[in-house]
C-alpha cells in the first residue's frame, strides 16, 4: 500500500514505494509517482498482474527515469495501478479495480496509466510518470482534464520499463500545470533536435471522428493556436481506419514476441478483455507478416513532409468523454476504436503528442492535442504553457 490513505485507488495495493529525491534540483518540493512498469531497486514490478509479480523478483536498478526525477529533488510517493501489461485503454484493472477519476465521477479514467492519471488528478501526486504506446499517457490525460505527453519515440530512456511493443513504447507523464510539464520535461527529454514552423492545421478527419459536442468546447481553445501560429488548411490523413489495423496488427505482433513465451509457460489469469486480446495477439503472431512494417515507414515520411512544412497539427485527444465506470460491449468498443484510429497518427510516426485540458461536456473533461515533428517535444511543452 502507499505511504497514505488511497481513497484514489491509484497506488499499487501489495508494496509501499517511498523514496527522497535529491536535497536540491529544478524538481525540489515536487511529488511523483511511477506507473507500476518502472523499476525501482528492491522491489518487484507488478506490470498490474499478480502472476506477473509472483513469477518474478525484485528489481536491481532503478529505471533512469525514476533516477532523472530523483536525481532532480522529486520526492517518489508510490508506485501506481496500470492494466495488465499495460495492453488496455480502459484503466479498469480486474484484480486491483479500478483508479477514482474525480474529474468525472463515475466514470473510468481510461489507461493503461490509469494510476498515474488519477494520482495526479486527484493530487495525490504533482506529476506521475505514464508510458504511452498507442494512447495510454494521452488518452487518461484528456479523459481526467490534466496534461500529459507522449514524447517522441526515443526520447526518454525505455531502459528498465517493462515493455509492451518497444517499436511504439514511449515514457510520458502528467501534470495538474503546464509548467510543471516542461519543467519534467527539462530533467528528462534533453534539448530538441528539431524546430517548430509556425503555423498550424486541423487534422479534419480526426475532427470528423469527435463527437459534435467535444468539437464545440475544444473550438476556442484551437482557434488560440490558430490565431497564435497562423492558420494553415486541414490535413486529412485518410483511411484512419486502415492504419489502426495496420498499428494493431504491428502492436500485436510485438507483444506476442515480448510476452508470449512467458504467458506460455505461466498461463497468467487475465481478465476477460486482456485475455482475449492476448489470444488475438497470439494469432497474429501465428500468420506471415504483411506489408504494415513497409506502410508504416512511408507514413512516418509523409506525416514528417507535412509536418515540416505546416508546423504543429491540431486534434481532439479523445472523440468523447470518458466511458462510464463497467461499460461494455459496443459502446465500450466505439470509443476505443474511435480513440485508436487518431492516437494511432503519432504512434505510427513516432510523433510527440501534448494534451491541453479544453473544456468540459456534460461536467466531464476533454482535451486538445498538439502534435509536432519528432524531436521537438519541448517546443511543444512551452507552446502548452503559452496557450494556457
Amino acid at each position: 500500500m502507499a505511504d497514505h490513505d488511497d481513497p484514489l485507488n491509484a497506488f499499487i495495493p501489495f508494496d509501499r514505494v517511498h523514496l527522497a529525491g535529491a536535497p536540491a534540483g529544478p524538481l525540489k518540493g515536487i511529488r511523483f509517482a511511477a506507473k507500476d512498469l518502472f523499476d525501482v531497486a528492491g522491489h518487484v514490478t507488478g506490470c498490474g498482474n499478480p502472476d506477473w509479480l509472483a513469477s518474478h523478483g525484485p528489481a536491481t536498478v532503478t529505471a533512469p527515469a525514476v533516477a532523472q526525477m530523483l536525481a532532480a529533488g522529486a520526492e517518489l510517493v508510490g508506485k501506481t495501478i496500470t492494466d495488465e501489461l499495460a495492453y488496455s485503454l480502459n484503466g479498469q484493472n480486474f484484480h486491483y479495480g479500478t483508479p477514482v477519476n474525480v474529474n468525472a465521477p463515475g466514470r473510468i479514467p481510461c489507461g493503461s496509466s490509469s494510476g498515474s492519471a488519477a494520482a495526479v488528478a486527484g493530487g495525490a501526486a504533482d506529476s506521475a510518470l505514464g508510458s504511452d504506446t498507442g494512447g495510454s499517457v494521452r488518452v487518461p490525460a484528456s479523459v481526467c482534464g490534466i496534461y500529459g505527453i507522449r514524447p517522441s519515440h526515443g526520447r526518454v530512456s525505455l531502459e528498465g520499463v517493462n515493455p509492451l511493443a518497444p517499436s511504439f513504447d514511449t515514457v510520458g507523464w502528467f501534470a495538474r500545470e503546464s509548467g510543471l510539464m516542461e519543467r519534467v520535461g527539462a530533467v528528462l527529454l534533453g534539448e530538441d533536435t528539431a524546430n517548430l514552423v509556425a503555423g498550424a492545421a486541423r487534422i479534419s478527419d480526426a475532427f470528423a471522428l469527435a463527437e459534435p459536442t467535444v468539437r464545440a468546447t475544444i473550438e476556442p481553445l484551437v482557434a488560440r493556436a490558430e490565431a497564435m501560429l497562423g492558420r494553415r488548411p486541414p490535413v486529412e490523413i485518410g483511411g484512419l481506419g486502415d492504419w489502426l489495423v495496420a498499428f494493431r496488427k504491428l502492436q500485436a505482433r510485438e507483444i506476442w514476441e515480448v510476452h508470449g513465451p512467458w504467458i506460455e509457460k505461466v498461463h497468467p489469469r487475465f481478465g476477460p478483455e486482456v485475455a482475449a486480446r492476448m489470444e488475438w495477439a497470439r494469432s497474429v503472431a501465428s500468420q506471415p507478416a504483411g506489408d504494415e512494417a513497409d506502410r508504416r515507414r512511408a507514413f512516418a515520411a509523409r506525416m514528417a513532409a507535412v509536418l515540416g512544412s505546416i508546423g504543429i497539427l491540431l486534434l481532439p485527444t479523445t472523440p468523447d468523454i470518458a466511458p462510464l465506470r463497467g461499460l461494455e460491449g459496443a459502446s465500450s468498443q466505439s470509443f476505443r476504436d474511435r480513440t485508436l484510429s487518431t492516437t494511432c497518427i503519432a504512434s505510427l510516426a513516432r510523433l510527440p503528442q501534448v494534451n491541453i485540458p479544453a473544456g468540459r461536456v456534460n461536467g466531464c473533461p476533454v482535451g486538445l492535442s498538439l502534435m509536432g515533428p519528432r524531436g521537438s517535444d519541448r517546443a511543444l511543452l512551452r507552446l502548452a504553457v503559452q496557450l494556457s
